[in-house]
């Protein structure tokens, strides 16, 4: 009788975090923006799942913070904030850094798969597509961290890579802002899949740094602007 009662509530959750899976990809790509709404009736019908799976999914990302509940105007997708930048760039060298110093016991797939993003980078940028740029950026640090082999890690910084996508949008000069990366993408990447790990750590630790800088001030800038 127990079986009974908690399938159907297993299958909810299941169902549940699959959506939020797939509205946290298309923050991740760019396609969900900051302040976006997320009514539950147009995307329940788009996803076609119910309404009350859509509105756990939307549970799901606000706990995630990547969806913020608004009074009297329903679930939007959250704009961040400076504190949530420092946060977000304090977890990435946690995960980043590490991963690229324990890249010595990674596979050979797992070090080979790090170019893929990298060329669709390179593509991108020659194409001028620059969301997509930034979209397979992240996919190559998200490959940096795959390098730990821990699905827990890469799930969570599946979260880290969307909150610093809301962050990303508030560049109005998205080619200046992506175009930098793409190089230093490739030299990080060579690093590793060479074996020069303390080269790559050094040289990913000030790109970090110079990330952070450049995108605790476009917060700020776009923050003021909204207020002014």
């Amino acid at each position: 009788m127990l079986d009974d009662v908690t399938q159907p509530a297993q299958q909810g959750d299941v169902a549940a975090a699959t959506v939020a899976d797939q509205l946290r990809e298309r923050i991740s790509r760019g396609e969900l923006l900051p302040g976006a709404p997320l009514r539950d009736g147009a995307l329940a019908t788009e996803l076609q799942v119910s309404r009350n799976t859509l509105r756990e999914a939307v549970r799901l990302l606000v706990h995630e913070g990547l969806v913020v509940h608004q009074l009297y105007k329903g679930a939007a997708v959250k704009r961040l904030v400076v504190s949530d930048v420092h946060d977000i760039y304090n977890a990435r060298r946690c995960f980043e850094l590490r991963a690229v110093e324990e890249s010595t016991y990674s596979t050979d797939a797992a070090l080979a798969a790090l170019a893929m993003p990298v060329v669709q980078a390179e593509q991108a940028a020659a194409a001028e597509r620059w969301t997509d740029v930034g979209t397979h950026s992240l996919g190559f640090h998200r490959a940096v961290v795959h390098l730990l082999a821990s699905a827990r890690l890469d799930h969570f910084f599946d979260i880290i890579v969307a909150q610093l996508r809301l962050a990303f949008a508030e560049f109005p000069r998205e080619p200046e802002f992506q175009g930098q990366w793409v190089k230093r993408d490739r030299d990080v990447c060579d690093l590793l899949q060479s074996g020069r790990r303390k080269e790559a750590w050094t040289m990913l630790r000030s790109y970090l740094d110079e990330s952070e800088r450049q995108v605790v001030d476009m917060v700020r800038a776009a923050a003021a602007a909204r207020q002014g």
